[in-house]
């Protein structure tokens, strides 16, 4: 039997799988209950951990996988790779580590993906749905460069206003966005103003990140909520607008700093904190993927390239990020900024944001578009992102952009 036909057998009858199950759960349609993924899928992977795929040896089980992963490049094909390591431990672990991240390999295969920082050489085409009845955001990822394309589900985030504050809760699933959940990976939080805001990770984007006190967090020690309630809240960013008191003309001003970023990150050999793999208490977000419940699953498996894992370095040092200085168009009468074609319509929420050089020489890498954001029609806006940021962090930031904001305009 030649590889060739090998791996079209067997790729078939990983696309049954995956066509049964994971399609329903990783965001392409609507999701549906735990229960009914789970009732799906579960049958059809026993079915093949007892056929002889499970028992391929080693190496012609990595050549098969690795054309596996070469070949289904894009979603929806992409879910074959996230059904192969949903079979059996051995075929979870050699997927792991022929996936790459999003730095390397400019794609978003496993929901941990959405944590790790994005490409270095090219922006990640993102577009954001607003429903303005439910006050909810939708995070698609672009499958084509047309800007009308349905995507693929990444995140969604609801907006709760509050006595003095707003918040954003940031959820994995568009079904269940609430931070009681788990799947919820994060939460934007606004001053009364809108004028500044925090962004919160519930899992500590390196080791030695300290939590936050809240509410929610005194609760859980007091054992108050259901345990499953993540409750960590980890500040990585904050964003603020600048007043403009005087109603001068222009877009609006902002700076992001990103407090769990190095500002040499952007530099040629730095690196940025990456997440490889959800806590424990998220494990139950993906009952139908084995690879998000393995035995071996650990709860402090954070790794940041060849840091030692704690960011130990000045405030003054962290990455900071400024909005890009439009230039204004004589004929048009307005302010502009070269979007490349994935902004069409005119908007003060429109953005660009590089790296501030701040104390450091100026460089050509200060030059780039770290993250952009912009209005393509009514409730539809384009988010394209790259490293050292993640999609979450991306999106959080963009999601400042739709607060009311006070005296900033």
């Amino acid at each position: 039997m030649s590889l060739k036909s090998i791996f079209q057998d067997m790729r078939g009858e990983i696309g049954s799988i995956s066509r049964k199950g994971f399609e329903v759960k990783l965001g392409y349609g609507r999701s549906r209950s735990h229960r009914t993924v789970q009732d799906a899928v579960v049958p059809s992977v026993d079915a093949l951990k007892q056929s002889c795929w499970a028992n391929m040896p080693t190496e012609l089980l990595r050549d098969v996988l690795v054309r596996i992963e070469e070949s289904e490049c894009g979603w929806p094909l992409r879910k074959n790779v996230v059904a192969c390591a949903g079979v059996c431990r051995s075929w979870r672990e050699i997927t792991k580590e022929i996936v790459k991240t999003p730095e390397l390999s400019s794609k978003l295969t496993f929901p941990i993906a959405l944590k790790q920082p994005g490409p270095r050489d090219t922006l990640l085409q993102c577009f954001i749905k607003r429903d303005r009845s439910s006050q909810t955001y939708y995070l698609y990822l672009g499958l084509t460069q047309a800007l009308t394309d349905n995507g693929k589900f990444l995140l969604a985030a609801r907006k709760c206003r509050r006595t003095t504050c707003t918040d954003y809760i940031i959820s994995l699933d568009s079904d269940n966005i609430s931070k009681g959940s788990s799947t919820y990976i994060g939460k934007l939080r606004s001053n009364f103003l809108g004028t500044k805001f925090t962004i919160y990770d519930s899992q500590p984007p390196h080791a030695g990140a300290k939590v936050t006190k809240s509410r929610s967090t005194r609760l859980v020690g007091l054992k108050q909520v259901s345990p499953r309630l993540p409750a960590g809240n980890y500040p990585v960013a904050h964003v603020s607008y600048e007043l403009n008191v005087l109603g001068s003309r222009g877009p609006r001003r902002m700076q992001c700093v990103m407090d769990a970023i190095p500002a040499n990150s952007i530099e040629a050999g730095g690196v940025a904190p990456t997440q490889t793999e959800f806590p424990l208490s998220n494990l139950d977000s993906f009952p139908s993927l084995p690879f998000f419940r393995s035995k071996s699953t650990r709860t402090d498996s954070f790794r940041s390239g060849s840091r030692s894992g704690s960011l130990d370095t000045p405030k003054e040092e962290v990455l900071i990020l400024k909005n890009k200085s439009p230039r204004w168009h004589e004929q048009l009468q307005c302010w502009c900024l070269n979007f490349r074609g994935r902004v069409t319509v005119a908007s003060v929420k429109n953005f660009q944001l590089v790296a501030s050089p701040e104390h450091r020489q100026p460089s050509q890498e200060h030059e780039k578009v770290i993250l952009q954001f912009g209005k393509v029609g009514k409730d539809l806006f384009t988010m394209d992102y790259r490293y050292p940021i993640s999609a979450f962090q991306a999106f959080a930031i963009c999601l400042s952009s739709f607060d009311t904001k006070i005296a900033c305009e």
